[in-house]
């Protein structure tokens, strides 16, 4: 499946928060689109998945696989968000966090059971299942969340900074586990970030975000 924008723009009260952008990403390829804060990175992640706030409009065309989704609810388009934040349900333990986001098309509580551990596993969680999420690193938060993600079987994932809060230490790892679960999977993914590093581990087509006071 591939994920293509096509001169997709954002706006506020009829005003467009940057110069249309149009991207096409291939399966298993992680896109990245840059700017400063307060371009609209975040705004174009709530666009794709489906979650614009009431006061924005928007102009242009996303298709998944070759079909238009930004007709279809959030819950239709088959589109995982990687937040900023690795947030986990505090009321839930850890495997069950991951068992919230798996697929209905996964039929049984056995079943289910050996499809989350089998997550937790891949992710280097192994025997996590039942712990507090409160008593996780900020590694092993974005792992879990991450294969949180994952489990909904989404067709496309986008990522919004998020390897930001992480330790310097940390980034190098959980980019490496992130970007190489998305390539296993085969799934177009856009992340949004400002930082360079990002884009470089990405290693995919690199965009940046024109403010319109920028455009001459």
């Amino acid at each position: 499946m591939s994920l293509d924008l096509d001169a997709l723009c954002p706006r506020l009260a009829g005003a467009p928060l940057f110069a249309p952008l149009s991207l096409a990403i291939a399966p298993g390829t992680v896109a990245c689109v840059m700017g400063p804060s307060g371009v609209g990175k975040s705004t174009l992640i709530d666009a794709i998945a489906g979650h614009l706030a009431p006061a924005f409009t928007l102009t242009g065309s996303v298709t998944l696989n070759g079909a238009d989704i930004l007709a279809r609810p959030a819950e239709s388009r088959r589109v995982g968000v990687v937040f900023q934040d690795a947030v986990l349900f505090p009321h839930l333990s850890v495997g069950d966090n991951l068992a919230f986001g798996l697929s209905r098309a996964v039929k049984g509580r056995a079943a289910r059971r050996a499809t989350v551990e089998a997550a937790l596993e891949q992710a280097g969680l192994s025997g996590f299942a039942a712990r507090d999420p409160a008593s996780l690193s900020g590694g092993q938060r974005a792992r879990a969340a991450l294969m949180r993600s994952l489990l909904a079987d989404p067709a496309a994932l986008l990522l919004d900074e998020p390897f930001s809060r992480l330790d310097t230490a940390l980034r190098d790892e959980i980019r490496a586990f992130t970007f190489a679960r998305i390539r296993a999977r085969a799934i177009p993914a856009l992340m949004v970030s400002h930082d360079p590093a990002d884009a470089a581990a990405a290693r995919g087509p690199t965009i940046r975000l024109i403010p319109i006071g920028d455009i001459t």
